[in-house]
C-alpha cells in the first residue's frame, strides 16, 4: 500500500501557477535532481520524483460536492490539490522531510486556506483564514521540519470530521 499525503489549498491562483512554483522550489532547495518543470508537475500522464524517489503530482480541483471532508470537516474548498506519493525504496521520513521542504516555501507564495493531510486521517498543517497551525505531534514536526517553516505559526491538532 502506497503512503500518499495531499496539500488541499483554495486559492485564486491557477493550477499552472502553483506547479511552476513548487518546480522553482524544488530546482532551488535540491529535492529535485532533474530539470522538472511545472508543466510536467500538472501533466496528468507525466510522473514527476524527487531525488528520493517521492512522486509529486499537481491538479485542479473540480467543485466540490457538500459532504467533501474538506469542505464539510475544516470549511473550505479546495481548488488545488497537491499530491505525495512516498517512495518505498527510501526511508518515508527523509521524504516527509522533502515534502515539508517544498510545502513550507509554497505556502509563502499561495494565498488562502490550504491543509496537508495523510488521507483524511491525520492532519500535519492547516491554514485558515491566513492563520497557520501546526499539528502538537512532535513525531511529525521534528526540529528539522520546524526549521523549514518560516513564518509565523502555533501548534495545534486539528481533525478532519468527516460526517
Amino acid at each position: 500500500m502506497a503512503i500518499e499525503y495531499d496539500l488541499d489549498i483554495s486559492t485564486r491562483s491557477p493550477a499552472v501557477e502553483i506547479a511552476d512554483w513548487l518546480a522553482e522550489i524544488g530546482r532551488n532547495n535540491g529535492v529535485f535532481d532533474a530539470p522538472i518543470t511545472g508543466g510536467q508537475l500538472i501533466d496528468k500522464g507525466a510522473f514527476v520524483y524527487t531525488r528520493l524517489g517521492t512522486c509529486i503530482t499537481v491538479a485542479p480541483q473540480r467543485p466540490p460536492h457538500p459532504w467533501d471532508p474538506i469542505v464539510s470537516g475544516l470549511g473550505f474548498a479546495p481548488t488545488v490539490s497537491v499530491g505525495f506519493r512516498m517512495g518505498k525504496e527510501e526511508e518515508t521520513s527523509d521524504q516527509q522531510d522533502d515534502m515539508i521542504s517544498l510545502v513550507a516555501p509554497l505556502l509563502e507564495r499561495v494565498d488562502g486556506d490550504a491543509v496537508l493531510h495523510f488521507q483524511f486521517e491525520q492532519v500535519w498543517l492547516l491554514r485558515k483564514a491566513g492563520e497557520l497551525s501546526l499539528s502538537e505531534n512532535d513525531d511529525l514536526w521534528r526540529p528539522r521540519r520546524l526549521a523549514l517553516v518560516t513564518q509565523p505559526y502555533r501548534r495545534q491538532t486539528h481533525i478532519i470530521d468527516e460526517e
